[in-house]
């Protein structure tokens, strides 16, 4: 989250250069630079932004494998019921309530009923 303490104009900034990147560089904590009263840029620490870059990263593989694991069980519990002859064929005229019941388990499970 950024400080309020951290949002200066960019004319501020380009005033005191220095002790802004002496500070950015002490705190890792970005500064947010105005112009004309709206947040424009976002100046931070390269070692902090690196870290958050690696982090973004980590998480998103992190995602990538929870979602690919997911999708095997979802595959397999579908394999197994293919298997065990746990399904329903539908065709044109059934097609329409199969969407209904989905809607409907849907409602269920968020406690719509």
């Amino acid at each position: 989250m950024i400080n309020l303490d951290n949002i200066h104009s960019l004319t501020d900034f380009k005033r005191n250069v220095k002790q802004f990147i002496e500070r950015i560089k002490a705190t890792k904590s970005p500064l947010v630079l105005t112009v004309n009263g709206r947040a424009e840029v976002v100046v931070q620490d390269a070692s902090a932004f690196q870290e958050m870059i690696d982090k973004l990263e980590r998480v998103e593989e992190e995602l990538r494998q929870l979602k690919l694991e997911s999708l095997k069980r979802d595959i397999t519990a579908g394999a197994e019921q293919l298997k065990n002859g746990e399904y329903t064929e539908y065709d044109d005229e059934s097609l329409p309530n199969l969407l209904e019941n989905i809607k409907e388990r849907g409602k269920r499970k968020l406690g719509q009923d």
